[in-house]
């Protein structure tokens, strides 16, 4: 065997090596980096900035709760079921309008109730549940987040001008943002791609499907399918403060 051949393999085993130890690196270090921030979006953002911008450790934080949690597999709701949770989320936001604060605390409730119905960590293990949530609902777990934190604190600010609006919007805005986490959860199980997004019909062509009609008053309503939905762009003068 000549001298180049010899020369060839010991590149070629190296170069086998030198690969075979930086997958193994990677495997070590999980689904980090580029991976984590599509699948996480601004759950990832909020982590960083929880850890005072120490990347690293955000990102240990999160390949965690994919470890943990990411192959869970969401329980399917059935016809009824779905309708009553339907049916208490409109009745929270209808509630809203003169109970602002019990109405939140229900919502809160409810989501607690819904994602362990789907098959989530039970409720009365939130910050487990929020766990969980946040592998595979990330862009919209913030709002359970929110409500909750909203509910439990008896709404941070209120009546800081005086007659409780600025508590009351808080409360509305806490509420808005929660609806699409409930949304998602009540719906259909779809299919989740690694970036932890559902494939299903986008918020374009769930707005076309509706069509909107004036009850009287400020109320408007919007029907989908038969069911009438109480909007949420309403303004602070739409509800009572408590």
């Amino acid at each position: 065997m000549s001298t180049g051949v010899i020369i060839a393999l010991i590149v070629i085993v190296a170069a086998v090596v030198l690969i075979a130890a930086v997958l193994m690196l990677r495997a070590r270090r999980g689904p980090g980096g580029p991976g984590l921030k599509r699948r996480f979006g601004p759950e990832y953002d909020r982590a960083v900035a929880r850890h005072d911008g120490d990347t690293k450790a955000a990102e240990h934080e999160l390949a965690e709760r994919v470890e943990r949690h990411g192959s869970l597999r969401e329980r399917p709701l059935e016809p009824a079921q779905r309708e009553q949770y339907e049916a208490r989320w409109t009745a929270a936001q209808e509630r809203f309008v003169d109970s602002p604060r019990e109405a939140v605390a229900e919502a809160d409730r409810l989501l607690a109730e819904l994602a362990g119905a789907r098959g989530f960590p039970d409720g009365g293990r939130y910050e487990e549940q929020l766990s969980a949530l946040s592998v595979h609902h990330a862009h919209h777990v913030h709002g359970y987040r929110r409500v909750h934190q909203v509910a439990r604190a008896g709404a941070p600010g209120a009546g800081q001008d005086g007659d409780g609006r600025a508590g009351t919007e808080e409360l509305r805005e806490a509420m808005v943002e929660a609806r699409a986490l409930f949304e998602e959860l009540v719906g259909p199980s779809r299919h989740r791609d690694d970036r932890g997004h559902g494939r299903e019909r986008g918020a374009e062509s769930r707005e076309s499907a509706e069509t909107v009609e004036r009850t009287g008053g400020d109320r408007t309503r919007t029907r989908d399918n038969g069911r009438a939905h109480l909007p949420w762009g309403f303004t602070r003068r739409h509800a009572k403060g408590s």
